[in-house]
């Protein structure tokens, strides 16, 4: 924190937006926080010596003589073990009723990890969820972000993952969370006895949109704090990352920037990138992986925030309902693990890729038998069981609620060729078909 001796205070405002104010200021740094009438802001912008400051509550009734304080500093986050089974709020502040933390102060939105220290992600994370370790497994240091539809349980599915991953800490970083959802999370947390690796940040819909912009930081530096210092293998979760986009273009719309697609600031790339950057794997075990829920307007895929997610993620995670199980499934179709070759066989059983691959591909084959039924053709023996498989397919190993080890969703892929196909019908190599294969010849 500045010295209050060197904390300089003007009190001539040029302009004032609903979010922003501007005034003439010297030796002012970006991102720097501010008091604005009492109000906590930060500074988004310096043009010569013309300062522009977000005000996180809001301009309304600031007055053009109103005292600013420059504090000094960019948002900082006490960090130490006592993190651990906390709940803060866009500030770092506690919300769970707990003490305040004790621990040193960090800056937030510092730099990424210098690739010099970085090595190639090869670590598995487990999720219990079939759609994804089977499919679409997950490394450690990777960033991917979860694609949904607004009504789809994404919060459900974060909460799940956090208490299935095989991580040492677990970070949320929930952005316009309802109450509900907050409360939740709170409960799902704590009724799984699990809060002591876990540590959550929230904004919810009560509170002013632009604190959103503050959550990643918050979230990240606490990762890199577990990751780099104590060498732990650290999950984080963000949500909703629309929402944080959001709240981007608000800010920047109120300080008449032009705006670019979809209404997005020309900056939403790098303002993207800045996050998912901080995945990492560190030589000395300790990690961050990112996955983040970008929730889609229409299941529009070329919206800005998807587009440009897309870019700088490896992969991503594709939810949608499926009306034949009647379950939310993890859409192999759609999905995509961009790392998934590290680990699969070497850190998995050595039949993983081929059980991987035919029960995709006997999907998409029923897939086919379904737009032949619509279309009023008639079905093979094949196609029948192919719409059969799929049903169960979906239901045991695409479903987000199904929560069993690697093992068990090889095991249960065999279960269902066996029950279903010949052996030859499911393209699998010879030798793997003589260890593994259940049921039937």
């Amino acid at each position: 924190m500045a010295n209050k001796a060197y904390q300089r205070i003007y009190t001539k405002l040029e302009s004032i937006t609903k979010a922003t104010v501007s005034l003439k200021a010297s030796g002012v740094a970006n991102d720097e926080l501010a008091t604005v009438a009492g109000r906590l802001a930060q500074v988004v912008r310096t043009k010569g010596d013309t300062v522009t400051l977000q005000v996180f509550a809001g301009t309304e009734g600031i007055p053009t003589d109103a005292p600013v304080t420059f504090l000094g500093h960019s948002p900082v986050l006490k960090v130490s073990d006592q993190l651990a089974g906390r709940f803060f709020n866009a500030y770092g502040e506690p919300i769970d009723g707990g003490p305040a933390i004790e621990g040193e102060e960090r800056q937030t939105g510092g730099p990424s990890v210098n690739p010099y220290k970085r090595r190639e992600p090869s670590e598995l994370i487990p999720t219990g969820i079939a759609g994804i370790d089977l499919n679409n497994t997950i490394v450690s240091g990777q960033k991917i972000p979860f694609f949904a539809d607004p009504d789809q349980p994404y919060n459900q599915v974060m909460a799940d993952v956090a208490l299935r991953a095989d991580v040492d800490k677990i970070i949320l970083g929930g952005m316009g969370l309802s109450n509900d959802d907050y409360l939740f999370f709170r409960h799902s947390f704590e009724a799984a006895g699990a809060l002591d690796k876990i540590i959550s940040f929230i904004n919810t819909t009560e509170e002013p949109p632009v604190e959103r912009l503050l959550i990643p930081d918050m979230a990240l530096t606490a990762a890199e704090y577990f990751a780099v210092e104590k060498g732990e293998k650290v999950l984080v979760l963000l949500t909703d990352m629309t929402l944080y986009a959001d709240a981007l273009s608000i800010v920047s719309n109120r300080m008449d920037q032009i705006p670019s697609k979809d209404s997005m600031p020309g900056s939403l790339y790098s303002d993207l990138a800045k996050i998912y950057e901080k995945a990492v794997q560190l030589p000395t075990d300790g990690s961050i992986t990112i996955i983040a829920v970008t929730t889609l307007n229409d299941g529009d895929i070329t919206h800005a925030i998807p587009d440009n997610t897309g870019y700088i993620t490896e992969g991503q995670l594709f939810l949608r309902a499926d009306p034949d199980s009647g379950k939310v499934i993890i859409d192999p179709f759609r999905s995509l693990s961009r790392l998934k070759q590290r680990v699969q066989n070497k850190k998995t059983r050595e039949d993983h890729s081929q059980v991987m691959n035919a029960g995709v591909r006997l999907y998409a084959d029923a897939q086919n038998a379904k737009t032949k039924l619509e279309n009023g053709f008639d079905l093979s023996d094949y196609d029948r069981r192919c719409l059969d498989y799929a049903k169960e397919y979906a239901t045991r190993l695409l479903a987000i609620d199904v929560n069993i080890s690697i093992d068990e969703m090889l095991d249960t892929a065999w279960e269902l060729f066996s029950k279903y196909f010949t052996k030859a019908e499911t393209g699998i190599r010879q030798s793997l078909i003589d260890k593994y294969w259940k049921g039937k010849e």
